[in-house]
């Protein structure tokens, strides 16, 4: 279990583009949490995550994606999540998340 976490800033789209590769779970979910409140940090802007190379997030994950949104909504940003796997994306639907974030095929 593990993850690689790909993080660039996009002027174009005034975002922080961050690639998640591998599993977001209780073991892994701090590092990103870190990295994304350091991203805010260091810019405070809009946030576009990019699913495609994402295995699999658990409850927890999910949970860490929650207090991030709020955190950037406290600036009247968002996240959108993009290139989501089938599984992952049932995930979202089930717990009614796909209301919450911006999520695009």
């Amino acid at each position: 279990m593990s993850l690689d976490i790909e993080v660039k800033f996009n002027e174009k789209e005034n975002a922080w583009v961050i690639i998640p590769v591998g599993e977001i779970d209780i073991y892994t979910s701090p590092k990103i949490k870190e990295i994304l409140f350091e991203s805010l940090e260091e810019k405070n802007s809009n946030i576009l995550i990019d699913g495609e190379k994402l295995d699999y997030i658990d409850s927890t994950g999910l949970g860490v994606l929650i207090s991030i949104l709020k955190k950037v909504r406290e600036s009247e940003n968002h996240i959108k999540i993009i290139n989501l796997k089938s599984n992952i994306r049932k995930l979202f639907d089930i717990t009614g998340l796909d209301k919450v974030f911006i999520i695009e095929e």
